[in-house]
């Protein structure tokens, strides 16, 4: 039986995290029966790519993107995805999908010899490109939502796309500093990945 540090439950409620701002995408579905929600995946978003600051990643998680808005929008356009959250350059959060259901965040994948990681996954999304850095606000409140997740759920593993679909994706990329989020959220050994760079 896995025993986890006294939660304080009004932070949730089914699946929602209360101190992030509530937008509900419709791209999720629900968990396979006896699923062990246990990774915690990290990505990098930003649209159009490099620029910072608009709605358009939360236009994309809510099926509302206008693909003529920008060039680069017709490259993804009738993409279907979510993640569970999104913490912008300022260390906002928002939260699209409840973490006790299924995401679309990962895509094909495999980690810790398991298949399909949104299955037993939660999603992040840092608010960044791959290769740029992250700002200091980002780490504070993935730190911390990462800590709330950890007392939630028995998460046993934190990787990068880049890790779970090595050669397909590369985000958060090399810009995100592994060797801090590590100094800052104390985890037994083997839950982050073994490189910093994928095989």
């Amino acid at each position: 039986m896995i025993t986890r540090p006294f939660e304080d439950k009004s932070l949730w409620h089914q699946g929602w995290y209360m101190p992030a701002i509530r937008l509900e995408s419709p791209n999720f579905g629900p968990r396979p029966e006896g699923a062990c929600i246990d990774l915690l995946v990290l990505h990098s978003i930003s649209l159009p790519p490099g620029q910072y600051g608009g709605g358009q990643v939360q236009d994309l998680f809510t099926n509302q993107l206008d693909w003529g808005a920008h060039p680069y929008f017709e490259q993804i356009r009738g993409l279907q995805v979510s993640s569970h959250f999104y913490i912008r350059r300022d260390g906002a959060l928002w939260q699209f999908v409840s973490a006790d259901d299924r995401a679309w965040h990962a895509g094909q994948s495999e980690y810790r010899g398991r298949t399909n990681c949104n299955n037993d996954s939660i999603g992040i999304e840092l608010e960044g490109l791959e290769g740029d850095v992250f700002e200091d606000a980002q780490y504070l409140q993935l730190v911390n939502l990462c800590q709330h997740l950890r007392h939630r759920y028995p998460i046993a593993h934190i990787a990068g796309h880049e890790h779970i679909a090595p050669g397909r994706k590369l985000d958060p990329g090399p810009g995100f500093d592994w060797h801090r989020l590590k100094s800052l959220l104390p985890c037994p050994a083997g839950v982050f990945p073994e490189s910093d760079t994928p095989i």
